[in-house]
C-alpha cells in the first residue's frame, strides 16, 4: 500500500524548513501559505476490494491534529454506495507548519536574531532570509558577529593581524573561526572602496577586507657542513619568511623536499644539497623563489595517491622536479609496513611521468590490497642512503 501517511505530510513540511521557506517568512518574505501537499489514497478499485483498510487509512490521517486541513471528495460506488474520502491535504499557515515540526521554539530564537539584525545592521537582513538554518546554528554567535561588522565599519581596510582586534566580549580566534559568514556580512555592510574584489574565498580573507596575512614561512637544512648560511652554527635548521627565501639564492645545486619532518630533521648530508620541509598541497609560496628554477628538484613524499597528488602538483610549478623513493620497487620492498590510506585521490594526475602514472593507478584500482600507503618515514635509511648514491 502506498496511501499517504501521517509521515510522508510530516516529511512534506520538514522539506520546506530545510529548505529555509518557514524561517524565510519571519524576515519578511513571501509566503508559502496556504499550500497543499501530496497526497495519494486508494482509487476506486482500492476502495471497493480494501474498504476496511480505506476506512484505517482515513481514520489515520484524521488523527493526523487541526494543523492539516483535510478537503473530501464523494465517490459514488455501485456496490458501497457514496462515501467520502481524503482529497486533499493543506497546511495553511507559518503557525500550522511550525506547530507540525516542533520547531516554535527555534522560529522564537530566529525572529530574536531578526530584530537584533534589524537594530544594528539592517542591511544584514537579505543574508538571513537565505541562509535562515545557518544563522539559526549561530544564535549564540550572532551578536558578537554583528559587532564585528560594525567594527570594520568603522575601521575599514585597519591594515591590522586579525587578532589585533579587540572588542569586548570577541576571542581573537573568533574571527578566524568565522571568516567564510563575516565575508558574507562584509559584503553586505561595507562600501565598495572597502573591498578588494579580487581576493577572494577564505584564503583572500585578509587581503580582500585590509587585514595583514600572517607571513608565510619557510624551513630548510642546509646538508653540505662546507655551504652553510650561518657559518657560526654547526646545525643549519633554518625558518625565514617567503619573502626572505625568495632572496636567498641559496648556494646549492640540489634541493629536496620531505613532507615529514623527521625525516627533513635526520636527512643525511649531502654535497652541494639542502632540503626543505614539505607544503603539502601548498607549493605556490616556493614558486616566487625563480632561484629554484636552475636547481635540481627532488620530492620525497608517501607512495600513495595523495602523495602522487602532491607531487602533479609540485610540477605545476617545477616541471623538471624528480622524485625519489616514489616507484614500484620501493614500495615492494616495503611490503610489510604498508599502510591503509583512509580515503584515496583519483583525479587525473597530468604532471607524472608514465611510470609514477603506473603506479599511480594501480594504487587507485587496489591492485595489490585496499588503498594500500607506504608513509615515507617507513621506508629505512638504508633505502635513502642507497637512492642518494645513485643521484
Amino acid at each position: 500500500m502506498k496511501w499517504t501517511t501521517q509521515a510522508d505530510l510530516r516529511l512534506q513540511v520538514q522539506k520546506f524548513w530545510e529548505k529555509g521557506d518557514l524561517l524565510a517568512e519571519l524576515t519578511g518574505g513571501e509566503t508559502i501559505f496556504p499550500r497543499r501537499l501530496t497526497l495519494k489514497g486508494p482509487d476506486s478499485k482500492e476502495l471497493s476490494e480494501r474498504f476496511d483498510e480505506v476506512r484505517d487509512w482515513i481514520t489515520h490521517l484524521k488523527s493526523a491534529g487541526s494543523h492539516y486541513r483535510l478537503t473530501w471528495r464523494c465517490i459514488n460506488h455501485r456496490v458501497l454506495g457514496t462515501n467520502e474520502i481524503p482529497a486533499q491535504v493543506w497546511i495553511d499557515s507559518l503557525e500550522d507548519a511550525l506547530a507540525v515540526l516542533g520547531k516554535r521554539q527555534e522560529a522564537e530564537t530566529f525572529d530574536g536574531l531578526i530584530t537584533l539584525t534589524r537594530e544594528k545592521q539592517p542591511d544584514v537582513l537579505p543574508w538571513l532570509a537565505t541562509h535562515s538554518l545557518k544563522a539559526l546554528k549561530l544564535a549564540d554567535d550572532w551578536f558578537r558577529l554583528l559587532e564585528i561588522v560594525t567594527w570594520l565599519q568603522n575601521h575599514p581596510r585597519p591594515g591590522i593581524y586579525l587578532r589585533q582586534i579587540i572588542i569586548p566580549g570577541v576571542h581573537s580566534k573568533f574571527i578566524e573561526t568565522h571568516r567564510g559568514v563575516l565575508g558574507a556580512l562584509f559584503d553586505l555592510t561595507l562600501p565598495p572602496e572597502a573591498i578588494d574584489q579580487a581576493a577572494r574565498g577564505v584564503e583572500g580573507f585578509c587581503n580582500r577586507y585590509g587585514f595583514k596575512n600572517k607571513p608565510l614561512q619557510i624551513r630548510f637544512r642546509i646538508l653540505d657542513p662546507e655551504s652553510t648560511l650561518l657559518s657560526t652554527h654547526t646545525d643549519q635548521d633554518i625558518t625565514v619568511t617567503q619573502a626572505i627565501f625568495t632572496e636567498l639564492n641559496v648556494p646549492v645545486t640540489r634541493v629536496f623536499i620531505t613532507e615529514n619532518e623527521i625525516n627533513f630533521l635526520a636527512f643525511p648530508q649531502v654535497p652541494d644539497a639542502m632540503v626543505i620541509f614539505g607544503a603539502g598541497y601548498g607549493f605556490d609560496n616556493l614558486a616566487t623563489a625563480s632561484w629554484l628554477q636552475e636547481r635540481k628538484i627532488y620530492y620525497w613524499g608517501d607512495i600513495d595517491t595523495h602523495g602522487f597528488a602532491i607531487l602533479n602538483q609540485l610540477r605545476k610549478f617545477f616541471p623538471r622536479a624528480t622524485s625519489l623513493l616514489m616507484d614500484h620497487e620501493t614500495l615492494h620492498t616495503h611490503h610489510a609496513l604498508w599502510g591503509f590510506e583512509p580515503s584515496q585521490e583519483t583525479a587525473d594526475l597530468l604532471h607524472l611521468t608514465s611510470s609514477e602514472k603506473a603506479l599511480y593507478t594501480a594504487l587507485c584500482q587496489n591492485k595489490w590490497a585496499d588503498r594500500v600507503r607506504l608513509e615515507q618515514e617507513r621506508i629505512g635509511f638504508d633505502s635513502l642512503i642507497e637512492a642518494l648514491q645513485k643521484i
